[in-house]
């Protein structure tokens, strides 16, 4: 028989209260780490949705800008030479009267009212309309360029020196816009003095592009966001259709840049240029909107998810009113994080014309 050895009795085990104080050492330091995983999975969150905050953000004022910077571009034809239209055109208005007549509005807007303005849905309460005009800066079907069949309107500008185009005493002579191709029959340098002579000009999409924010990205989500409706043609109609943006914008305020002295620096700032400087009349307003050189975006993102236990009750300042004082929009004391996104951003095409 094996002799008994006090080491085989130390060796047989733990004994409960053992086991109880280590389940409780253990149970200790698991709680810690799962509360610090916990934690920093809120927190890895957290940067995601300011993250995706900053993207949004960044994005709205980047596409706003790179619009607005081709804003009234017209490849060769200066809309300098066109008079004032009658009246301000109605952003939605789509005819091909009121396409020509806004020609000469690079820009134009609609200050924290957007009653009327039947190509848009949903438009969020108190924000601003920005209408951009312009040509595309490619030709119709040339390298990246969307070919013609894809629709219109259409846009040539003359380089033909005869009486039937930029020899003739009618601006309208200088351009052709039509809806469809049909009626595009301006030239290239090689006419002759012979009508409808030469090589046919360049063909270039036209754009009208009217930028808001809607109360929704997609139908009752709740989620604030900038889009924008984009003018198209079926060959004899115009067409309107709305493209979403950025999500979680959820404000727009604009001020304009007027060169009031034609020097193509702007001298004057207001939110709403129709009614600055005591305008009184249409024309006063039209001649204001088409003295715009520069706009000032002001842009407030929230995130679109909320956080837990944040309140926001901040007061956010997004540029001025029409009346000059501090454009203030109160948040919602609701869950959702906010930050503001502001650009200057000057428009070449008209400043450029108007410049000694």
């Amino acid at each position: 028989m094996r002799p008994y050895s006090p080491s085989l009795r130390r060796a047989r085990g733990f004994s409960l209260a053992e086991l109880l104080v280590a389940v409780a050492i253990g149970l200790a330091i698991l709680g810690g780490l799962s509360a610090m995983f916990v934690k920093n999975i809120r927190t890895q969150g957290e940067i995601d949705k300011a993250h995706r905050q900053v993207e949004n953000g960044r994005y709205a004022i980047d596409l706003l800008a790179i619009d607005l910077r081709n804003a009234g571009y017209y490849a060769e034809f200066d809309p300098g030479a066109l008079s004032d239209p009658a009246a301000l055109p109605a952003p939605c208005a789509a005819s091909l009267a009121d396409l020509k007549a806004g020609l000469p509005l690079a820009v134009q807007g609609v200050d924290d009212d957007a009653s009327g303005l039947d190509c848009l849905d949903d438009v969020r309460d108190g924000t601003d309309v920005l209408v951009v005009r312009r040509t595309a800066t490619c030709v119709a079907g040339v390298g990246s360029c969307a070919p013609t069949t894809e629709g219109g309107p259409f846009f040539q500008a003359s380089l033909c020196n005869n009486p039937t185009e930029l020899d003739s005493s009618s601006v309208d002579d200088f351009y052709a816009l039509s809806l469809s191709t049909a009626n595009l029959n301006r030239h290239q340098r090689n006419c002759t003095q012979t009508p409808n002579s030469g090589t046919l000009a360049a063909i270039r999409r036209y754009h009208t592009h009217i930028y808001y924010i809607a109360n929704n990205n997609q139908d009752g989500d709740g989620i604030p966001t900038l889009k924008r409706a984009e003018l198209g043609s079926d060959g004899s109609a115009p067409t309107w259709s709305v493209v979403p943006l950025a999500e979680g914008i959820e404000n727009l305020q604009l001020e304009y840049g007027m060169d009031l002295a034609k020097d193509g620096v702007p001298d004057a700032t207001s939110a709403n240029p129709a009614g600055a400087n005591s305008c009184a009349d249409a024309a006063c307003a039209v001649a204001n909107w088409r003295s715009v050189v520069a706009v000032r975006v002001n842009l407030l993102a929230r995130n679109s998810q909320e956080t837990a236990g944040y309140e926001d009750s901040k007061t956010y300042t997004l540029g001025l009113n029409a009346d000059g004082s501090e454009n203030t929009v109160d948040a919602a004391n609701d869950a959702y994080k906010r930050h503001v996104f502001q650009a200057q951003v000057a428009l070449p095409n008209p400043a450029g014309r108007r410049m000694p």
